[in-house]
């Protein structure tokens, strides 16, 4: 239980510069940019999705928390949150660093992931645009703290997206403390190495491991990888879908819940598919 509790503490406090950062990003956009000057970042498009991949695939689960905020507070879009989002590795670094897996492995997962982001990234963004047309202009003031009633119009940007920072910080310790008991049984259950021999769908039980926002998720489904429980199918599939606090953020923070639900069905359609492709052409 302490360890957990540590755990969660300490996945906290790494997320909380990340997740300044990005609010100031957003309150700087909404109290001091012009009109024209939030639309020119809001189109600019077709570059986002391949910087988000690249950023992505840099071993800190905080670009996919800040990316979140950036997209409720409709600074990036739906696009290049799902690169960063599958971009994402989380712990699987660390992890395979320390059980000594080869570089040239860890060099495949994460260059092969961030490919993948940055093409499904993309094809996000050209699909809304082509079929639903472009998103929705940035308002003139952005909802953000009208919604977090965060009085920042008394207290100036500094004091708004530190106050959104620590409320989201609380909101990610009660989850990630409630996740990490529930991953502390589920994995030493073994529960997770009899779905994926017994279904056959490994690929589908990987991904469900991965949706799981915690960072623990990324850390169990590397283990069941290097245990030889998961193929590489079973590798890609959950870390491409793994976003660590990222989906936890999103869901906080936009108040669409149908936008989110959308997103979150393709980040998880396209980790199972992207899993099954990558794991049967690459050999790890």
């Amino acid at each position: 239980m302490r360890e957990i509790l540590l755990d969660s503490v300490i996945d906290c406090l790494k997320l909380l510069p990340f997740l300044y950062l990005s609010y100031l990003a957003v309150e700087y956009a909404e109290h001091r940019m012009s009109a024209k000057t939030k639309e020119l970042i809001h189109r600019a498009g077709k570059a986002g999705p391949l910087l988000g991949s690249l950023i992505g695939t840099i071993p800190q689960c905080g670009f996919a928390a800040a990316a979140a905020g950036l997209f409720a507070g409709g600074v990036v879009s739906p696009g290049t949150l799902l690169a960063v989002f599958l971009a994402t590795s989380d712990e699987m670094l660390p992890v395979m660093v320390a059980q000594g897996a080869s570089g040239a492995v860890i060099v495949k997962i994460l260059a092969a992931k961030a490919v993948v982001a940055a093409v499904f990234g993309w094809l996000l963004d050209l699909g809304i645009e082509t079929f639903l047309g472009r998103r929705d202009p940035i308002p003139e003031h952005m909802d953000m703290c009208e919604h977090g009633h965060c009085g920042c119009e008394q207290h100036g940007i500094w004091y708004s997206a530190l106050n959104h920072t620590l409320k989201t910080a609380l909101f990610l310790f009660l989850i990630s403390l409630v996740l990490g008991f529930g991953m502390d049984r589920f994995a030493a259950s073994g529960l997770a190495g009899t779905i994926v021999r017994s279904s056959g769908l490994e690929a589908l039980a990987a991904a469900v491991i991965g949706v799981i926002p915690n960072c623990a998720a990324s850390v169990l489904v590397t283990e069941l990888f290097l245990e030889g429980v998961l193929s590489g199918v079973g590798l890609f599939a959950g870390l491409l879908c793994g976003t660590g606090t990222g989906l936890l953020v999103l869901y906080r923070e936009n108040r669409n819940l149908k936008e989110n639900l959308a997103l979150t069905a393709v980040l998880a359609v396209v980790s199972i598919a992207a899993g099954i492709v990558l794991g049967r052409l690459i050999v790890l």
